[in-house]
This record gives structure tokens, C-alpha cells and sequence, in this order.
């Protein structure tokens, strides 16, 4: 069973395909692994055993009878608990939810069911995906199996979690700045943010419309790409749905050459403000990348400068209106005070009881920034920048065919170092923020370990808007170019977490 919950996605999809192993077979050897490991991790918040067995057992029958409906036929998936599921409480990391059961399950979801893929449990968030280490977790935080005192990153920590500590083979996970990418650098996994609308955000809790992306987290490049080509696809349920497919990314994967490759470095997210280890991974991955045959170009995006600046006050107006609905009266938490209260006395006690800290405080900021008198001054010019920065993109595309960056500044960080300094936590997506701003693909993939901890380092990749597959083309080489550092699945070997 070690062999199952080591292995990558795709292999596991070919020993159920070739009837060497069956969907609950493997199905089980993970649910066992995370029930014995997820008290150590807290990578999960919800897990049904006997519901993930009876699809594993249905996939199984699918096969049985001749029908296979998806390339990942019966491969167990974890789903981050932002996303709406009928089967399992949905909670997005809130007291303000505990306990709700949905009454339609996220477009997402309902693919992976149609996908015969079974779900294994829902994993651990920030608050409304509000966070950038999952510290903000109503239900704890989540632990890097790397070192389970440090974070996993955030807002994704529990999908992350899971697949670096092989509690599964595949997880969804939301990114509004980062929030897959992040993670996926910090604990040795690959992790990728579609295109704005490639992947429908219907069933999404909404932490900031304009900037939220569903995405696959996984071991390897050929995972991720295979369950984006499961989830992706118009969906008239989500107005912001693109139109038309966006082609097949795992032949993309198949494609993947260097030949005339343009590369080009970002200038502002290259030297300064990057932990010496983290830095010098990334210089190794454009050596790497030069020697076999890529040109490497500078490019300058000056607007990058203020991406932070605008993204935060952005999100918070966003987060503002989408969380007005937990409002104590349709659904959630309700608390009523003492005496005769009217129904604003207990929606303030119950948004006072049920939200928490950092969700508080970016409701505050998106409130006072949408506020008579300060949307232009603060809402709107965040807008313009937001502007600049696809502008400066879009001639930075014109020079390269992707752009290359480190994914987060530094390695994992101890739990409770930065929990108290909002700031320093913000900055921890400096180099993420644009795509969202933006609305184009970006995904990080594992480039090395930093020299000073040993902890995995990650490289971002970003193409234009609907050209993922070229993104996971070039992801899949610089994977390539770094096999000798993950084993032969790809796979980061972390600490046994059956001693830890």
C-alpha cells in the first residue's frame, strides 16, 4: 500500500485502467494513510470513509461493465472545503458554517463525480480563503509534512498538506493571489491557476469574484494537466465561464519542447526581497533552462511595484460584498442576544461570534474603501493599476513567450512567526498577485531546496491569457530539467511522517 500512496496520479490511473489494482483498493490505502496521519497534518477537515468507498466501489463497477468515463477513472481526489459539496459539510475554514451541508454540489465537483473520481474529504482553508499560511483557520492550522512546525502555505494549506504528504493523489484548490501556487512552493508540489474562467467558479464560495481561479494541486505537471482537462470547459452556470475550450493540456505535456523557447525573467521579481536559497534555485532553473537551448530575455513590468498595494484593496471591497450574505437569516451560524433583539443586533452578534480575525479585518478595509468619498480615491485607483499591470504584461508577452519568477519569496516559515504582522504575511504573494490581477494562467512547480533549510523552493511559470497549454508545456521542462532532484514519479521525498 506504500507504493499506492507514493505514487503519481497518472500511474495510479493506469493500474485501475489495466485491472491491476481497483479504485478501492486504492481508494482505501489513502483513506487509511490520512486517517492515521491527519491528526498529525490537519490537512483535512472532513472525511467520510464510507461515502469515498461506495464511489470508488461504483467507479469500479463503471470499469467492470467496459466503461471508463475519464482518464482518471477512479483516482481518489481531495476538494478544498470552499467549494459546495451535498455529501460533506462545506465550511470554508469558518465557525460561521459549521455544520452546512450544501443542497448542490460546485460545477467542479460535479465533473469529478461524472469523472468517476472518488472524493476522499474536504480539505482545511484560511477563513474564507482570507489568509497566506492557513493560521486562519477556524479549525486550526494545517502543517507542512516537510516540518509539521511549519506552514503549508495558504490560503490551500490543507490540499497542499495532503499531497506532499501523500494523504492524496490529486486536490483542488482556489487561488484569488496565490493561493495554490503559494502552498505548492512551499511543500514540493505543482500547483496551477488557470485562466480567469477556464474553470468554473459556480459553487465557489466567493472570496473576491473578479480575482477567484479553481485549479488542480498535484505531484506532477502531467497530474495537474490531466485534471484541468477533467474540470475545465464552458459552464452556463458561471457568467464568467470562457466560451470555448481551451484544448487539451495534457498533450500540451506530450508537446513540450524548448526549441526556440523564450523565457523572460521579470526584473522586479528577480533580485531583491528573496530568501538567498530561494533566489539561487531560481538562478539554477534559468542556467538550466539556457543550456538546453531557451533564450533568456529580461523584461520589465514597473507596475508590479504597486500589484500588493491594489490587490489589497481590492479584495477586501470584493470579500465586503460577497460575505454581506452571512447575515444569520437564510443560513449558518445564528447567535441572538439577550432580551428583545432586532434582527441587526443579532446579525452583528452573529458576524462578531462567527467571523474571525483576518476576515474582520479585510471586511473593515473593503468597507472603508468602497465608502461615499474614498472609491475613487482608494477602490478606483487600485482599478487603474490593476490596468497598468495587464498592460505591462501584455508587452512583456510581446518579448517572451513565458515569464519566469520565483513562486514565493521564501521558504516555509514556523507557524505563529508572522501571524501577528499582517504586512509581512501580504508580501508573502508579492510575486503571485499579478496573474490574478491579470486573469492569466501562472503554475509553480518545484525547482530545488534551499541551501539554508533544506525546505523545497518553487519557480512560476506564466503564458499569456488562454495559452495554459503553453504554460504546461514549458512546466513540464523545467520538471524535466529538476528530475534528478524528485525521483522518478517527480514526487518530493519528504520526512516519514509515520515517525514524526
Amino acid at each position: 500500500m506504500t507504493e499506492i500512496t507514493s505514487s503519481s496520479a497518472a500511474v495510479l490511473a493506469g493500474l485501475i485502467s489495466s485491472k491491476q489494482a481497483s479504485s478501492v483498493e486504492i481508494t482505501t490505502a489513502f483513506l487509511d494513510r490520512l486517517e492515521r496521519l491527519n491528526p498529525k497534518t490537519n490537512s483535512y477537515l472532513h472525511v467520510n470513509r464510507e461515502n469515498s468507498l461506495a464511489q470508488a466501489k461504483k467507479a469500479d463497477q463503471l470499469l467492470a461493465e467496459g466503461t471508463a468515463v475519464s482518464p482518471l477513472h477512479g483516482v481518489p481526489i481531495a476538494v478544498k472545503d470552499n467549494l459546495t459539496t451535498t455529501d460533506a459539510p462545506t465550511t470554508a475554514g469558518s465557525k460561521i458554517l459549521e455544520g452546512w451541508v450544501p443542497q448542490y454540489d460546485a460545477t467542479v465537483v460535479r465533473k469529478l463525480r461524472e469523472a468517476a473520481m472518488p472524493i476522499l474529504g474536504k480539505t482545511n482553508l484560511d477563513e474564507f480563503a482570507m489568509g497566506s499560511s492557513t493560521e486562519f483557520s477556524a479549525y486550526g492550522p494545517s502543517k507542512n509534512p516537510w516540518d509539521l512546525t511549519r506552514i503549508p502555505g495558504g490560503s490551500g494549506g490543507g490540499s497542499s498538506s495532503a499531497i506532499a504528504g501523500h494523504l492524496a493523489p490529486l486536490a483542488i484548490g482556489s487561488d484569488t493571489g496565490g493561493s495554490i501556487r503559494f502552498p505548492a512552493a512551499l511543500t514540493g508540489s505543482v500547483g496551477a491557476k488557470p485562466t480567469y474562467g477556464a474553470v468554473s467558479r459556480y459553487g465557489l464560495i466567493a472570496l473576491a469574484s473578479s480575482l477567484d481561479q479553481i485549479g488542480p494541486v498535484a505531484n506532477s505537471v502531467l497530474d495537474a494537466a490531466m485534471l484541468q482537462d477533467v474540470i475545465g470547459g464552458h459552464d452556463p452556470h458561471d457568467s464568467t465561464s470562457l466560451p470555448k475550450s481551451l484544448g487539451s493540456m495534457v498533450q500540451s505535456v506530450k508537446e513540450a519542447d524548448i526549441k526556440g523557447l523564450r523565457v523572460g525573467v521579470v526584473t522586479q521579481l528577480s533580485s531583491d526581497g528573496f530568501q538567498p536559497g530561494v533566489k539561487a534555485c531560481f538562478d539554477d532553473t534559468i542556467k538550466k533552462l539556457a543550456a538546453a537551448g531557451a533564450e533568456i530575455v529580461e523584461v520589465d513590468c514597473p507596475s508590479f511595484e504597486y500589484a500588493v498595494a491594489a490587490y489589497y484593496l481590492i479584495l477586501p471591497a470584493e470579500a465586503s460584498s460577497n460575505l454581506a450574505k452571512f447575515d444569520s437569516v437564510r443560513f449558518g451560524l445564528r447567535v441572538t442576544p439577550d432580551g428583545n433583539p432586532t434582527i441587526e443586533n443579532v446579525m452583528a452578534a452573529t458576524r462578531e461570534e462567527g467571523f474571525g480575525p483576518e476576515v474582520k479585518r479585510r471586511i473593515i478595509l473593503g468597507t472603508y474603501a468602497l465608502s461615499s468619498g474614498y472609491y475613487d480615491a482608494y477602490y478606483g485607483s487600485a482599478q487603474k493599476v490593476r490596468t497598468l499591470i495587464q498592460q505591462d504584461l501584455a508587452k512583456a508577452f510581446t518579448q517572451a513567450d513565458v515569464l519566469l519568477t520565483p513562486t514565493a519569496p521564501t521558504t516555509a516559515f514556523k507557524i505563529g512567526e508572522k501571524v501577528d504582522d499582517p504586512l509581512a504575511m501580504y508580501l508573502n504573494d508579492i510575486a503571485t498577485i499579478p496573474a490574478n490581477l491579470a486573469g492569466i494562467p501562472g503554475i509553480s512547480v518545484p525547482n530545488g531546496l534551499a541551501s539554508e533549510d533544506g525546505l523545497p523552493s518553487g519557480v512560476q511559470i506564466l503564458a499569456p491569457a488562454m495559452q495554459d497549454g503553453q504554460m504546461y508545456r514549458v512546466a513540464s521542462i523545467v520538471e524535466k530539467l529538476h528530475a534528478d532532484q524528485w525521483g522518478d514519479l517527480l514526487i518530493a521525498r519528504v520526512p516519514d511522517l509515520e515517525v514524526l
